[in-house]
């Protein structure tokens, strides 16, 4: 039991230095308030983590390891008609990105703490955001290239096309009493705006 409970340990202070970072921020987290939170003392906190620097650096890590895992799905998104192809990623970003309260809080974190950490914006860009952009641009591309699509510029801006999801996490983090937006529905709107516009044909 004893060595059950040793082998969980950085998990749960993972865990816990993720609800006091989420809440506080860097700065304003004490790792006081993180050892109370796990229930234990300040110094299991340093057998583990050195410092609260790298506390929080793990635990951010940590938080992106599924994301970057998950940029391998991407291979198996495609479909046959240009809606089938759109809905499935956007299917894909907005429940890596829009859907899960934990993606939404690495978000916050990674733009409170980019100047202090740099090296994690960086990393999630090059493992995770570039990847997943360079995929798209080459759904989009292989579909222009064979008439399923007009060989619109936003071919070439994929960003666009993240875009609303990650507005979407922004609405929440900062409007926390506003009515809460339906996921799907705003995906099918934004599946529906790209396809087929505003303009009647």
């Amino acid at each position: 039991m004893r060595q059950r409970r040793k082998e969980e340990r950085p998990s749960e202070l993972l865990e816990a230095a993720f609800e006091e970072f989420s809440q506080k921020g860097f700065a304003a987290t004490r790792l006081d308030d993180v050892a109370r939170r796990a229930n234990v003392t300040k110094g299991t906190i340093y057998v583990y983590y050195p410092s609260k620097e790298i506390l929080f650096t793990t635990m951010v890590r940590d938080l992106m390891s599924p994301a970057l895992d998950d940029v391998e799905a991407l291979h198996s998104l495609e479909g046959g008609s240009a809606e089938e192809i759109l809905k499935n990623f956007l299917h894909y970003i907005y429940n890596t990105v829009a859907r899960d309260r934990r993606k939404r809080e690495l978000m916050r974190l990674l733009i409170l703490e980019a100047e202090r950490f740099p090296d994690l914006t960086r990393d999630h860009y090059n493992q995770f955001v570039e990847p997943l952009l360079l995929q798209l641009n080459q759904y989009l591309i292989s579909l222009a290239s064979s008439g399923k699509i007009r060989d619109a510029p936003a071919c070439r801006s994929s960003q666009i096309l993240l875009g609303p999801a990650i507005a979407l996490n922004v609405w929440r983090l900062l409007f926390l009493d506003a009515p809460e937006v339906d996921t799907d529905a705003h995906r099918d709107a934004v599946l529906d705006l790209f396809l087929y516009g505003l303009l009647p044909r």
